[in-house]
């Protein structure tokens, strides 16, 4: 595949596709990027071409939660799909893309027509936004086509057809971002694409996918579960449901109580003249004391309380969404058959 030949001391590939031309992938002396750029600046100096703009996005940050919900809509696609895709949510700030959520998408591909849920979309959309209001449209995901002899493609003919639909839904240029899910080494590759209109004499002529920069970026209670997750990864049975969460607890509260007592310790030292004041661990420590807020413990207790049934509630609403997914695809296997 030609994504598996880009290294990290090579500048982005580039791919055109597009239903009524699409550029052979790369030979390893030379790329498509040169190939696609050389044909761009040769229609150039006819009078068209739109290979010469500059691409405003510049870098992608995908959360972890985002290949996660990647990887189980892949995992639970119908038999004999050969991708899937779905709506990327974040936010964008400048030159750089931040994707923190996404949803799945029902589609369909037959040669080179695709139909794509848009209802679907936009009720989903409108779930996501009542929840996260600050989150928009950036872009769609999709797992790489399988084709033969085990390879698979990052960008193929449909390819286009459904960035044009997310074109429409987003405020600025859709980001496609591609999940192999071939597992032919021992990590999941991601890749991140931005699409030009290549124009030949004002006519379009191919849209040319350009790989731009792409990072993994967790918040702290994503980073808490990855660990976790990682952790777990040694036992062959996974993380089990009956290990104790108050040994965790102990031990987070044995830590928080350590570094208090090394705190004190400190403040001690300098009010005695044992120890040489430091004015920015003083403003940290300081810092530190006033984030704390000053609650009454009745209060402390109905917040505590309050949190303990929400979570319960969303448990519980968590547990009966799955056995409906469950049934559904068991009726889905069965009216199949």
């Amino acid at each position: 595949m030609a994504a598996a030949l880009a290294h990290d001391n090579l500048p982005p590939a580039t791919y055109g596709c597009s239903p009524a031309l699409l550029l052979n992938s790369p030979a390893v002396t030379r790329s498509v990027a040169a190939v696609a750029a050389s044909a761009v600046a040769g229609a150039g100096s006819d009078g068209g071409g739109a290979g010469g703009e500059t691409m405003p996005v510049s870098t992608v940050f995908v959360h972890p939660i985002v290949l996660l919900s990647v990887l189980d809509h892949h995992t639970r696609r119908q038999e004999g799909a050969g991708r899937v895709i779905g709506t990327l949510l974040g936010k964008r700030d400048g030159d750089r893309v931040e994707i923190t959520n996404a949803f799945a998408v029902p589609h369909a591909e037959r040669g080179d027509e695709v139909a794509i849920g848009k209802d679907f979309n936009r009720q989903m959309l409108a779930l996501h936004l009542r929840a996260n209001p600050r989150e928009t449209v950036v872009g769609w995901y999709a797992t790489a086509m399988p084709v033969d002899d085990g390879e698979s493609k990052c960008i193929v003919d449909t390819s286009s057809l459904i960035h044009e639909f997310y074109a429409g839904e987003c405020d600025d240029d859709p980001i496609h971002l591609v999940v192999d899910t071939g597992l032919r080494t021992d990590a999941v590759p991601l890749r991140a694409y931005k699409s030009i209109p290549v124009c030949v004499k004002g006519e379009p002529l191919a849209n040319m996918f350009h790989e731009i920069r792409l990072s993994l970026r967790s918040s702290d209670s994503e980073r808490i579960c990855v660990d976790r997750m990682i952790g777990s990864a040694s036992d062959p049975d996974g993380a089990p449901a009956s290990r104790d969460e108050g040994a965790a607890l102990q031990l987070s509260m044995e830590r928080l109580l350590s570094m208090l007592e090394t705190c004190s310790e400190y403040v001690d030292g300098v009010v005695e003249g044992s120890i040489t004041p430091d004015d920015e661990v003083g403003r940290d420590i300081s810092e530190t004391l006033s984030s704390v807020p000053r609650i009454r413990p009745e209060v402390f207790d109905k917040m505590f309380n309050d949190s303990l049934q929400d979570l319960l509630m969303v448990t519980y609403l968590s547990n009966i969404t799955k056995t409906q997914l469950m049934i559904a695809e068991k009726l889905n296997e069965t009216l199949g058959k």
